[in-house]
């Protein structure tokens, strides 16, 4: 990759160029560089072979040298200690380990003239490649492809690939943000499951996590303190100072990495609110800026997790919205308040006058109004499209840091769960599930991760308070029945057991799921392509049930949900019914269903 990055800092210093990772020259050779200001002299340790690097006034360490793709290499430091590229693109084995060096240039892709799909016509199906498969690797992931395509699933959504300490994790924890977590495969792996995703015509997207590094391996405070603030801190470590242009530089090439590189086809950046900048323009608005102007003729979509719910970074702009969408978890504790009675911990808020803000959630997009991130005047909730929001039944953080890791399906009653799931993929705003969702699962999906010592003993004593804030424990069961995380029976037990995705109730609910997604590509998404602000109204219902409008130009798409355990009364004023396309009772709505139009 050779991209030119430009922005203007606080200082108004330009940046340009490949700042970060080796860098091949015209002539073939490389330029290996390292940023260490608090490094007197730095060698570069290629093939077993020491090369000098020389010292500019800005805290660079560079050489140039002649290097064959994969060579071995690493950083010698003042102190004689070997440490890793921070941008190594493929570590030998582990964190502690050299690098190597790698190129994108031979792999052939099939499907190059692939340019992505529209945002509005996203289904996503959230996976954790450790654990989609028994050998969870991205050679055997590849192998479900199709059959997520069969489904009419068009957005795969995996979860952080950076390398991260030990061999198994949820990726949280990263560290080296260029280096695929090689558990799962190299480099070329990853591009071989792009690339036969976008021969099946599904997008594919990556989680990743700029808001902080993981507790090993990051050696980065010891050659480069200043990439970290000495006056904040995250939840989870040190914040990072993204208002020097070196940091900035390694978090814009890091983004134009995967999508240039891998042609992945978005990214989302996880818990935003934790991004602090105080600089002209914030990091989050510039990486836009430089994908806008790097990856121009194809679809790329940018989304966000933000628990502080600004709308700022969603709101629209003269060239488009800067990010398309953002994770709603005020839709899933809404739901999961209203359906489950659970309202402890990040529930709490949901506790009261649940089935209102179940609607309003649904018409308007967040609860309530959140803290802006680029603006000082973010813009209502209201003023933003559904196709704003994502919404999801339940992902990795709702189901794996419950006590037990269990789904959803297992403790509602299945009229009701297929009710919510008509809702969910029938509703305009954009739908996201959960791997193994679409058979109802019934392997569970724990909190897991590999660290021994101190921090795994931090890592597990904190599960029961995670598991407090997602539904506590269950009845009869105490803090010593929550799984390690750090045991490897908890990972192997994480795995999706495909065996039962053959058993005829499984083949059944694909089935449906199958249906519903097509209904939604027909039906749905045809509205959705000029879809604009102020789109949603509640329709007064009786208790348990959900009456919308989403008015989409000259239509308007009607949502009546009956969650209660009685039939009511179908209100006036509906269009064409185009679910359920059976014929209904002639009285109304059933208990636990759905029924949706159009008029």
């Amino acid at each position: 990759m050779s991209a030119d990055i430009t922005r203007v800092s606080g200082a108004n210093t330009p940046v340009t160029g490949q700042r970060w990772g080796p860098r091949r020259l015209a002539d073939g050779s490389f330029r290996f560089q390292l940023w260490a200001p608090a490094e007197d002299a730095v060698d570069l340790l290629l093939n077993g072979t020491k090369y000098p690097m020389t010292k500019t006034g800005d805290g660079w360490h560079h050489v140039e040298t002649a290097a064959a793709v994969g060579s071995i290499y690493g950083f010698v430091l003042t102190d004689g200690n070997l440490v890793g590229d921070p941008a190594s693109r493929q570590q030998v084995l582990n964190l502690d380990g050299p690098s190597v060096l790698t190129s994108s240039d031979h792999y052939l892709w099939q499907n190059s003239g692939w340019i992505g799909r529209p945002w509005e016509e996203a289904v996503f199906y959230e996976i954790h490649i450790g654990a989609f498969t028994d050998e969870g690797t991205f050679r055997a992931a590849i192998g479900k492809l199709p059959y997520l395509a069969s489904l009419g699933i068009t957005a795969v959504e995996i979860m952080p690939l950076a390398h991260f300490p030990g061999i198994r994790g949820w990726g949280y924890d990263g560290v080296l943000q260029f280096a695929p977590h090689n558990a799962y495969g190299s480099p070329d792996d990853v591009r071989a499951f792009v690339d036969t995703a976008h021969g099946l015509g599904m997008m594919v997207f990556l989680d990743v996590v700029y808001n902080h590094f993981g507790p090993e391996g990051n050696y980065l405070g010891q050659y480069a303190p200043g990439f970290f603030r000495k006056d904040a801190d995250t939840p989870w470590g040190a914040a990072i100072d993204y208002e020097k242009d070196e940091v900035r530089s390694y978090f814009i090439e890091n983004v134009l990495y995967w999508l240039k590189d891998f042609r992945l086809d978005g990214l989302r950046f996880d818990a935003i609110d934790q991004i602090k900048d105080d600089s002209d323009i914030h990091i989050l608005e510039q990486i836009v800026r430089s994908v806008r102007q790097e990856t121009g003729g194809r679809h790329i979509h940018l989304i966000t997790e933000n628990p502080a719910n600004g709308t700022d970074l969603m709101a629209a702009q003269t060239d488009g919205r800067f990010y398309k969408a953002d994770w709603n978890d005020d839709f899933h504790h809404a739901m999961h308040v209203a359906i489950t009675g659970e309202d402890t911990g990040y529930f709490e808020p949901f506790k009261d006058d649940t089935w209102n803000k179940l609607r309003h959630v649904l018409a308007s997009g967040y609860l309530k109004p959140g803290q802006s991130i680029v603006s000082e005047n973010p813009p209502p909730t209201e003023s933003l499209p559904p196709t704003a929001f994502i919404h999801f039944l339940q992902n990795h953080d709702q189901v794996g840091n419950r006590a037990l890791g269990d789904r959803l399906h297992l403790s509602t009653d299945r009229h009701l769960y297929r009710a919510l799931t008509e809702m969910l993929l029938l509703s305009p705003q954009i739908p996201l599930m959960f791997m193994g969702d679409e058979h109802l699962s019934l392997s569970p999906f724990h909190f897991f991760a590999d660290y021994t010592g101190d921090i795994a003993k931090a890592v597990r004593d904190n599960r029961p308070k995670q598991a407090a804030n997602f539904g506590g424990l269950p009845k009869g069961t105490r803090d010593e029945d929550i799984p390690d995380p750090n045991a490897h029976a908890t990972f192997t037990r994480s795995k999706i057991d495909w065996t039962m995705a053959d058993t005829e109730g499984a083949l059944a609910w694909s089935g449906f799921i199958r249906r519903l997604i097509a209904l939604r590509q027909e039906k749905i998404v045809p509205l959705l392509a000029d879809a604009a602000g102020y789109a949603g109204a509640v329709i007064d219902a009786p208790h348990r049930c959900l009456f919308i409008d989403w008015t989409f130009g000259a239509r308007t798409l009607q949502l009546r949900a009956n969650l209660s355990d009685e039939d009511v009364a179908m209100p006036v004023g509906l269009g064409d019914r185009i679910f359920p396309a059976e014929s209904v009772e002639q009285f109304g709505l059933p208990a636990a269903t759905i029924q949706m139009f159009i008029r």
